[in-house]
């Protein structure tokens, strides 16, 4: 299944069964016990990088990662380039504008999920609230450049609120979310000090300006179509740059950026390849890859024994499985059955089977069990065939000859996509079948190829996907995301539920904030079922042997590499 990753601020979508480059070890019974935890555990039993400092690694070397799918759009602040292997193709030459997770912009984030300023780009960023307006002002790294010379300056900021702030000015953005409600971006003492003013107070502060959009993307047009098949290395920044993008072999090879004034990177190259999950399996076999993702049962085993690999485990960043295309779907009674007819519990048994993986039943896109801010929105508590009939019959379906509802002669009928060609994947969108089909529906499978990923997303050509979002730490960007009228790829929402939203934006307390973000999201699924949340999921990566600062990370990398600068092989 597919992720959408955070990216300058939004969720990315993401595959349910993710191809972001991840990393044989294990037992003949699978891995060992591992559950999702609830709230107040131990998160470090989530994260395991095999953490070594600069000086234990070998200078040099490369690493090969494999994604599901390279581009076609390289624009991570569009709907068609917001994708999870977009951002972690991008993050390690492009941290000035790509948040995979841990870092974008101004802001770093911990493990946990704690934001602090990213020096290389944001040395200081205050806030001062005065009669309920915001004034943040922000000390830019005065070495911060962009790799065509232009100086990361007020004139970023200003650009990047220009093209955010409002999804009517026709740039394709994928949410507003925080630039809404700022009122100016101006420069202070000098160009590199960004003065920041608000029409109410923003919270969390880093909702503003994790990620910059170059100077240069000034028009929708630009915007909207320029990074099609075009990465544009001349307008990112950071610790690796682009040497070769090859369509035709389908990898994108990086090297160090002799322009990054920050920490310099361990490593000689980094190359991703796209590559199907079966091709993935033989590459990682044959030590073509470095790391791969083992988030089913099938994959596991096919990879267990490795040659000089090990497993890392934790906690996949993710929440998901029933995507459902509102604008397709149109009938809420259609949508509301369908919630009613997923039997979630059943579901995770068939992902999860053989990974030795419990977790609590997942009832949020926006954050996790573990989060103390955490609560079950799942909209639908009488589940069931049954239930799922009475929903239709209640809106006025009828069973047809074949035993499908349908109502004014017309079916409730449509297809679920899958992507890729992972066997546990597919016996889930499988069973997901089976259990709508017996609740009236007529239901089928549109068999996707993973490269089609992000093609098929962003032009939003599906019914239903088994799909989801990648989930952070704090639900106030998710929120608008998903379930703000004008934000909302459905197209779903109400004026009441969107001053909620916007509202909510202006509490400083965490707690009171988070909880009137959920308390939106349990209101949007009882009025609109669209996002039908099953599973979140571990994430199982098997690495090459020697690989250091690598693997799940939580909320500092969402592809599974807290710092780049790190990234690289122990000395033998």
């Amino acid at each position: 299944m597919r992720n959408l990753t955070k990216i300058g601020g939004a969720a990315a979508i993401a595959a349910a069964l993710t191809l972001t480059a991840c990393g044989g070890g294990g037992t003949p019974t699978g891995p060992e016990t591992a559950q999702g935890q609830g709230t107040g555990s131990d998160l470090s039993k989530l994260i395991s990088i095999n953490e070594k400092p600069a000086a234990d690694l070998e200078p040099g070397g490369k690493v090969t990662l494999p994604l599901g799918n390279i581009g076609p759009d390289f624009n991570g602040f569009s709907n068609n380039g917001n994708s999870a292997d977009n951002s972690a193709l991008q993050i390690p030459m492009n941290p000035a504008a790509v948040n995979s997770g841990g870092i974008g912009g101004c802001w770093k984030v911990d493990f946990v999920g704690k934001a602090t300023p990213n020096k290389d780009f944001c040395e200081s960023v205050e806030s001062k609230v005065v009669d309920g307006k915001q004034t943040v002002t922000i000390k830019v790294n005065d070495k911060a450049t962009y790799n065509d010379g232009t100086p990361i300056d007020v004139k970023a900021f200003q650009n990047t609120w220009n093209i955010l702030k409002s999804p009517d000015a026709g740039y394709d953005i994928v949410s507003s979310g925080a630039y809404e409600f700022v009122e100016s971006v101006e420069a202070g003492s000098s160009d590199k000090e960004v003065i920041v003013k608000t029409t109410q107070p923003v919270y969390p502060l880093d909702a503003l300006f994790f990620g910059l959009i170059h100077p240069a993307v000034n028009t929708p047009e630009l915007f909207n179509e320029g990074f099609n098949g075009e990465l544009h290395p001349e307008w990112m920044a950071g610790p690796f740059k682009l040497d070769q993008y090859d369509t035709a072999a389908k990898t994108v090879t990086l090297v160090p950026n002799d322009k990054w004034w920050g920490t310099k990177p361990v490593l000689a190259n980094v190359v991703f390849r796209q590559l199907e999950t079966s091709a993935q399996i033989a590459a990682f076999k044959n030590g073509e890859i470095d790391a791969m993702s083992a988030n089913t049962i099938s994959l596991y085993k096919q990879l267990e024994g490795t040659k000089d690999s090990e497993v890392r485990r934790g906690q996949r960043l993710f929440a998901g499985g029933m995507n459902i295309n509102a604008k397709k779907i149109t009938d809420v009674a259609v949508r509301k059955a369908m919630f009613a007819a997923v039997d979630r519990d059943a579901l995770r048994k068939v992902r999860f089977n053989g990974l030795n993986w419990e977790e609590p039943s997942s009832g949020s896109m926006m954050l996790l069990p573990f989060s103390e801010y955490y609560q079950d929105n799942y909209p639908v508590k009488e589940t069931g065939p049954d239930a799922a009939k009475k929903v239709l019959t209640d809106a006025g379906y009828k069973a047809n000859a074949a035993g499908v509802m349908e109502k004014d002669g017309m079916p409730a009928a449509f297809k679920i996509s899958n992507f890729g060609d992972d066997p546990t994947t597919l016996a889930f969108t499988q069973t997901l079948q089976k259990q709508l089909q017996a609740g009236g529906m007529d239901v089928g499978i549109d068999q996707r190829a993973s490269a089609d990923f992000g093609k098929v997303m962003g032009a939003r050509d599906f019914d239903v996907s088994v799909s989801g979002y990648t989930v952070g730490p704090d639900a106030t960007d998710a929120v608008k995301q998903y379930y703000d009228s004008k934000t909302d790829l459905n197209g779903l929402g109400d004026a009441e539920l969107d001053k909620k939203i916007a509202d909510l934006a202006s509490i400083e307390d965490n707690a009171e904030r988070n909880k009137a973000a959920m308390d939106v999201e349990k209101e949007h699924m009882s009025k609109y079922f669209s996002m039908g949340v099953v599973m979140n999921g571990p994430q199982i990566s098997f690495v090459r042997t020697g690989l250091a600062n690598y693997g799940p990370s939580l909320f500092q990398s969402l592809s599974q590499v807290p710092d780049w600068s790190t990234l690289g092989w122990i000395k033998k």
